[in-house]
């Protein structure tokens, strides 16, 4: 599964973006300090700075997915955007 996140950075060169995981209450980082973390480690990636792949999702992966911008040369400094991923 791919999901996208839009960046429309005018001042900042290099954006810093995370991906996070939020299920029952719970957030864990999926994608944090240019890497991926935990499970997500061996079976996903970034593609084009912006794009999450998932591969071999099961119905633990359905959940909200978070990407956060960063962006501190910009008007807006801060951006986020929520995805929900449901696995059938």
């Amino acid at each position: 599964v791919e999901l996208s996140c839009i960046i429309k950075s005018i001042a900042t060169p290099d954006p810093r973006i995370e991906w996070k995981k939020i299920r029952d209450g719970e957030t864990s980082y999926v994608f944090f300090d240019n890497k991926m973390q935990g499970d997500f480690a061996t079976r996903a990636e970034i593609l084009s700075r912006t794009s999450l792949v998932i591969k071999n999702t099961t119905r633990m992966d359905t959940a909200t997915y978070r990407c956060e911008v960063a962006a501190p040369s910009d008007t807006k400094t801060i951006d986020e955007i929520n995805i929900q991923l449901t696995v059938q």
